[in-house]
């Protein structure tokens, strides 16, 4: 935070509503002067009266600074005190400058005649001090909010960002792992190129902040990236089908939200069958929520209890909290059997197309 600029905004703040205030009573003043059809020469009195009320509640503002931090007992104290005590300068000036104005200079023998309308003008200071204290608790309430709400956003971002961060050793893991296993059988060829296409993925990768979202083009995008380190590794046993609406396409999604869910499908699906293994995305806006589907034609056929526990992994527990982070309640996580065999992933999130 800026705490010039903050201290200068409600310094501001104070002098815009001291002058609205004083002027507005300066306005109450003069109309009830026009009621007891007072000599024009009033209106000087009752502008000379505000600027004295003007002048005297500034230096209040000050002490009211100096004991803000003390007991309520010491605010009650010196609030009726000082209010009461620049009543009483108040009405001094002010008869004095009715009397030397509107009376020619006449002057009372009784000194008391000085302090009259004192009361009333203490009630005026009184009302004075308790807005004075009443918008500065609302100042701080309002500061403590934000600083909630401030609080809140940064443990929301720094979650999003852990979730995200904790795909990339998961992903590399599987990856590298790969790699070496390609090494090992002496597959140098397409080692080499799965580590070409896995520093295109990273950079990717990286080129993306986590707590910000993309297209769901550019997600795809990403997806190619990792399909195409995968692809090395199955060849022809890897088939993609991608199905995306133009309108889908334009939706914004967490970064690296399909990845996790390809590599999932991988793992549990085309890994494990013999024969062509195909994986199909589809997506498409309905009413106002963005669609995505995942569906391979893994080699088991349904059965709720294996696809139960093939959603506790890192990947798709990891997907699901970034989603509920994101969307709270609005969004659906599902996992479900594709027919005749394999697993559907169906997520659903609200629509949001790129500005």
């Amino acid at each position: 935070m800026n705490w010039r600029s903050y201290f200068e905004d409600r310094n501001k703040m104070f002098w815009a509503l001291q002058i609205a205030g004083w002027l507005g009573y300066a306005l109450v003043q003069y109309m009830g002067s026009l009621m007891h059809e007072m000599r024009d020469i009033f209106l000087v009195i009752i502008l000379l009266g505000a600027y004295a009320g003007f002048l005297l509640t500034v230096p209040m503002r000050y002490i009211y600074r100096a004991i803000w931090n003390a007991p309520p007992i010491v605010h009650v104290i010196v609030v009726v005190a000082i209010s009461y005590f620049a009543a009483a300068i108040w009405a001094v000036i002010d008869n004095l400058t009715h009397w030397e104005i509107y009376k020619f200079g006449y002057r009372p023998n009784n000194l008391l005649f000085y302090f009259q309308h004192s009361v009333a003008k203490f009630y005026i200071m009184l009302t004075w001090s308790v807005l004075y204290f009443v918008i500065k608790y609302y100042q701080l309430l309002q500061d403590e909010r934000q600083k909630a709400l401030t609080a809140v956003s940064m443990a929301h971002q720094s979650q999003l960002k852990m979730l995200r961060y904790q795909l990339n050793p998961h992903f590399l893991f599987n990856t590298l792992n790969a790699i070496s296993t390609l090494i090992l059988v002496n597959e140098t060829k397409a080692a080499n190129q799965m580590m070409t296409k896995l520093s295109r993925f990273l950079r990717f990768s990286l080129d993306n902040e986590p707590i910000k979202r993309i297209t769901l083009k550019k997600e795809i995008d990403a997806v190619m990236l990792y399909l195409d380190i995968e692809k090395v590794r199955f060849g022809d046993r890897l088939e993609i089908n991608v199905d995306a609406s133009e309108q889908a396409l334009k939706g914004l999604v967490p970064s690296l939200l399909l990845q996790p869910l390809i590599e999932n499908a991988i793992k549990y699906a085309i890994a494990r069958t013999e024969t062509t293994g195909t994986i199909d995305i589809h997506a498409f806006v309905e009413g106002d929520m963005l669609k995505i589907t995942i569906a391979d034609n893994g080699p088991q056929p349904f059965d709720p209890a294996r696809v139960k526990v093939r959603g506790s992994g890192v990947g798709l527990a990891n997907t699901e909290e970034r989603l509920k982070a994101l969307y709270g309640k609005q969004y659906s996580f599902n996992l479900s059997a594709n027919m005749p065999s394999g697993c559907v992933v169906s997520i659903a999130m609200p629509w949001q197309p790129e500005d």
